[in-house]
């Protein structure tokens, strides 16, 4: 069957449009991935267009790889086609031109870790782990809006934890740092491109020569940045299409412009606007849930979504005493049919899954926690790709400063700031750790062994061309020790890293050897922080935070914790009443993401009350849940208001120095990240638990008092 046959007229409409600027309004469910590559492989196949001069913006690595395979599989030809991410596209485009900016080639991406790490050599001791990640963040959000250090950032100087310090001079700082190393960070791809295309118009003439077709996936997520380097790239005779959903915009906290979408027609004059409102994922009363909802959002262009399927069943709301009782709930849902891989139970904040892990590890549910740990974030792949970061630009400071300490090699704080000052400008950290060398003592000869270490590595990194990079992966892992190390650990504390290493082994089976596949290897890992532990298993009950299932779809779906303050999250709400304001928008339209993820049964929950802290708190109804209209949600006599009943009796286990820590359980805090209890103790008559982080590091905490949140790990 001819390929434009399968769409309706709406989708049809869409891929034969060709012109002016196109804004295709899809809603939820409503085929927006199919007429995307349809639209590719009709402009190679049907219109002739050069495939080389299309190019496609999808908003995650993982995204662009399913549309190039299914426009493909439509047109051959779209083999051609440039299918990238911003951040992937702004890569390509600075490893080209970014010596016009006085930038290397050889530049590593940063990622947060990294920044962060900056920001502490920077500023020493006098930083805290919170402080350093609120100002990474800013300055992060500074360049999602194209700001330098000598804008006006007066928008950044809020009260907060770094509200003390000169974010500016902090900001220039940085900026400076990563210069000197030869480096840039995910802010950097945009706004570096934005600058290089606006400094030099030459380039960005060719550019607009050679893409005359522009399509942008996703479009409600793109920030200021990234809207610019779409302005700066569509010329005169270009054709743009951008797909998105305003409905659906989410990310506002990462930087994203729901206005990008709404304001489109005004920054693209005489553009067309197609709305796509069939849903062909979920039932009619799931829909009419979500419509009711999101229509009391004002930042909307504005879609009602319709389908030809059955009414379905109700949707049920559920209201129970406190959150054990929520569990006990889903748990009971769950197990009647055992549907567990087509069950998904969302919530608002990631402390909300402890109690799920607990009761569904006890009644035997198997569970996956879906964006907690992630695979090349853990300490030994992390270790292991500061070594690969440092043979790719030897200038490269923060990959020295992991390396250099793994495994330990004599070399102290004291020896690793001498190399520093002893690197000359421009100049590699190997050559420097020789000319440090020279003293006598232990730091001289381990400096010496360390810069003969990577010297036989970047002759091996040579060689390794026309061969695969698992081959020098490989030899870089047990030249440096790292190998042994690990397995040492393993054997100590019952893990796995060794294994996680020689995984990173099999990753880079598909890279070729050299420089070039190096470099390919560690750009595709920064660009796609997002990515799954490979170990991820399958068939089991989904537990994931609502933001987290964007692009996902379930038979059964139950969002729960639909209190004020949890959801809508507190930080929406003022003085614990619901204000009309664009981050309580986009709290409803995050609930109307969770909504439409449903295909058959959607299932809300809320508690009367909820522990914090040890301590029982009364909640509040969620304003959301008023919104949907009466008629299609099977809810309790009464609702939405409650009655406040006297607070239970607690129970063995409720209280966070009971059992809810046990020897061996993942945990997360927030400014040491996952990691899993290894000690239980009693100090001064309290509970207390030693913890070890992914990133190496220990921390004994008291649990009373203790932020630990219960994780499942995945080893």
């Amino acid at each position: 069957m001819d390929y434009l046959e399968v769409l309706n007229p709406r989708q049809r409409e869409a891929v034969l449009h060709f012109g002016s600027p196109l804004l295709i309004l899809a809603g939820a469910g409503s085929g927006k991935t199919r007429v995307v590559t349809t639209k590719i492989a009709y402009l190679v196949e049907r219109r002739a267009v050069d495939p080389a001069s299309i190019l496609a913006v999808a908003f995650t690595n993982k995204a662009a790889g399913e549309m190039k395979q299914r426009a493909r599989d439509l047109a051959p030809g779209a083999e051609e086609v440039m299918i990238k991410t911003f951040h992937s596209f702004g890569a390509w485009l600075l490893r080209r031109h970014v010596h016009l900016l006085g930038l290397p080639q050889s530049f590593n991406i940063c990622d947060e870790e990294d920044s962060r790490s900056v920001l502490r050599n920077m500023l020493g001791k006098k930083l805290p782990a919170a402080e350093a990640r609120e100002l990474a963040g800013k300055i992060g959000r500074a360049k999602d809006r194209c700001l330098l250090p000598t804008d006006d950032l007066s928008d950044f100087m809020s009260p907060g934890a770094a509200g003390g310090w000169n974010f500016a001079g902090i900001y220039a700082d940085y900026q400076d740092k990563l210069r000197e190393a030869g480096n840039v960070d995910f802010g950097d791809l945009i706004m570096l491109s934005v600058r290089l295309l606006s400094e030099f118009p030459e380039v960005a003439a060719r550019l607009r020569q050679r893409f005359r077709v522009i399509l942008v996936d996703e479009y409600q997520d793109s920030n200021h940045a990234q809207f610019r380097l779409l302005k700066a790239l569509h010329g005169e005779g270009g054709y743009l299409c951008v797909v998105g959903d305003e409905d659906q915009s989410i990310y506002g906290f990462r930087g994203a412009e729901v206005n990008n979408i709404l304001e489109f027609p005004e920054a693209f004059p005489g553009t067309e606007v197609i709305r796509l409102e069939q849903n062909y994922r979920s039932t009619q009363n799931v829909l009419r849930v979500a419509s009711g909802v999101v229509a009391n959002n004002t930042q909307r262009l504005g879609k009602t979504l319709w389908t030809e399927k059955a009414a379905g069943p109700p949707v049920v709301f559920k209201l129970l005493e406190d959150q054990d009782r929520e569990a006990e709930y889903c748990a009971t849902l769950v197990k009647s049919d055992h549907d567990y891989a087509n069950t998904a139970i969302l919530y608002r904040m990631n402390f909300q899954s402890r109690v799920f892990e607990n009761l569904f590890s006890r009644r035997g549910i198997p569970f996956r926690v879906v964006g907690t740990v992630r695979f090349y974030e853990r300490e030994e792949v992390k270790d292991a790709r500061a070594y690969l970061a440092l043979l790719a630009n030897p200038r490269d400071e923060i990959a020295f400063r992991r390396a250099v300490s793994k495994p330990r090699r004599g070399i102290g704080k004291v020896a690793v700031e001498k190399v520093l000052a002893a690197r000359e400008e421009g100049g590699d950290l190997p050559a420097a750790c020789r000319a440090a060398a020279g003293e006598k003592g232990r730091s001289g000869s381990g400096l010496r062994a360390f810069a003969e270490l990577l010297s036989g590595l970047a002759e091996s990194l040579e060689r390794s061309a026309g061969g695969r990079l698992d081959e020098l992966v490989r030899q870089v892992i047990e030249a440096s020790g790292l190998h042994d190390y690990y397995r040492q650990r393993d054997d100590a504390d019952q893990t796995n890293k060794a294994r996680n290493l020689g995984e990173l082994v099999n990753a880079t089976r598909e890279y070729p050897g050299g420089r070039e596949g190096l470099t390919r290897f560690l750009e595709s890992v920064e660009l796609e922080p997002a990515r799954e532990n490979p170990f991820a298993p399958e068939g089991k009950v989904t537990l994931i935070t609502a933001h987290n299932t964007k692009g996902l779809e379930f038979d059964r779906v139950i969002i729960t914790g639909l209190e004020d303050e949890i959801f809508p999250h507190h930080r929406s709400l003022v003085g614990g009443a619901a204000v009309a304001g664009e981050d309580l928008e986009e709290e409803r339209r995050l609930f109307y993401v969770g909504i439409t993820r449903a295909r058959e049964k959607l299932y809300l929950t809320a508690a009367r009350r909820r522990r914090v802290f040890g301590n029982w708190k009364r909640s509040e109804p969620s304003q959301f849940l008023k919104e949907i209209p009466p008629e299609y949600l099977n809810a309790p006599a009464g609702f939405p208001g409650w009655a406040a009943d006297p607070a239970p009796k607690t129970h063995r286990g409720e209280n966070p120095d009971e059992d809810d820590f046990p020897l061996g359980c993942g945990v997360f805090h927030e400014d040491y990240g996952p990691g899993r209890v290894s000690r239980k103790y009693t100090a001064e008559g309290m509970p207390c638990v030693l913890v070890r982080f992914e990133s190496g590091k220990t921390a004994r905490f008291v649990l009373k008092y203790a932020s630990l949140e219960r994780i499942s790990l995945d080893e």
